[in-house]
């Protein structure tokens, strides 16, 4: 059986591959929108709007109570007082996404103008 050896031609093809999955990775990378509002949610209701630009802080009454803080671009519940606490422990957002309180069936999401959504069916 004939030794196969590798030359240096045989860069060129493995190069050339990668070169070509790096170019399609970069291509469909969403683009990143920024975030400029937070929307307040419980039981699906929305409760209220507030600017990104803005600091601000809102209460939310339910079951139990949480505390929602708009600071410096960024959002988070900085107190809580369901079981377990994982709302406050999800930390401070700055761009698109949400925090869930499920024992008080809150949510807040931070949303922008523009979403990255083409579309959505129901």
């Amino acid at each position: 059986m004939p030794k196969t050896r590798f030359s240096l031609w045989d860069i060129f093809p493995a190069a050339g591959t990668i070169l070509l999955a790096l170019l399609l990775f970069l291509l469909f990378l969403p683009a990143k929108t920024p975030a400029d509002r937070v929307e307040i949610y419980q039981n699906g209701t929305l409760l209220e709007t507030l600017p990104l630009t803005r600091d601000a802080s809102y209460e939310i009454e339910g079951s139990y109570k949480n505390t929602v803080t708009v600071k410096d671009g960024k959002v988070a519940v900085t107190e809580s007082s369901c079981p377990g606490g994982d709302c406050k422990a999800s930390g401070w957002l700055t761009s698109s996404g949400s925090i869930v309180c499920l024992p008080n069936g809150a949510e807040i999401r931070v949303v922008s103008q523009s979403p990255d959504v083409d579309i959505v069916l129901r």
